[in-house]
């Protein structure tokens, strides 16, 4: 396993999910990780099953659709670390799935919000402290149907289609100037909540745990990648 003590991994969407356990994998190979997403009584169950297994771990409760919040943090992590050697961007939000024609403004709005003006925000709060690291990650979390867009799904596919584009363009900008390495990762279907939503009749058990992404993303770390990187998680 990689070893990441003394490392500082922020992670997005980490009370739950992928999000929750790439913060537990990554507090396991001894990273201090600030977990941060909108429900604060599950980031402390994360928080305490990080502790309980002899990691080290900060909860941040932040609404991503408030940019103000996205800096404060930001502000916040630079008063305590010099650096910041991870940032895993998992949050995100699904619209419910319907045609094109019917999509609910206000619910399409949010999805842009979130899973596209967030990302930019964190990227502009962050990069100065990821570019401060000696090995900095970002890793942004996709949907296959970003780039294979499927009908019902415009919604959801063309927000994070944007965003997936906008990381892309960071990793171009970024690549010859700085020691930062991109990558953009698929992870398949996950056991998620949101796949519940959006697969109601689907047997959970049928795909992989977000264990086995959160493993994926931690070895990732140790690994010399292009930037952008590009994969998808299809190992169950």
């Amino acid at each position: 396993m990689i070893d990441l003590n003394g490392r500082i991994a922020l992670v997005t969407g980490a009370s739950k999910g992928i999000g929750g356990a790439v913060a537990e994998a990554l507090a396991a190979a001894g990273a201090h990780v600030v977990l941060t997403a909108r429900d604060t009584k599950k980031l402390e169950a994360v928080e305490e099953r990080i502790f309980a297994a002899g990691g080290a771990a900060t909860i941040a409760p932040v609404d991503l659709t408030d940019a103000d919040s996205i800096a404060r943090l930001a502000n916040a992590l630079a008063g305590r670390w010099p650096v910041l050697d991870v940032l895993v961007h998992g949050a995100a939000v699904l619209p419910e799935l319907t045609a094109v024609k019917d999509i609910d403004q206000t619910a399409l709005t949010r999805a842009l919000t979130v899973n596209l003006l967030a990302t930019q925000a964190l990227i502009a709060r962050f990069d100065l402290l990821l570019r401060q690291a000696v090995d900095p990650r970002f890793i942004y979390l996709t949907t296959s149907v970003a780039t294979a867009p499927r009908a019902y799904w415009g919604a959801y596919a063309a927000s994070k289609a944007a965003a997936e584009t906008l990381v892309d363009c960071y990793a171009q900008e970024t690549r010859n100037i700085s020691a930062l390495k991109v990558a953009i990762v698929d992870p398949g279907a996950t056991r998620t909540d949101m796949r519940a939503r959006a697969y109601p009749g689907e047997d959970p058990a049928s795909v992989k745990e977000p264990a086995v992404v959160a493993e994926r993303i931690v070895a990732m770390l140790g690994e010399q990648l292009d930037s952008p990187h590009r994969e998808r998680v299809n190992h169950s």
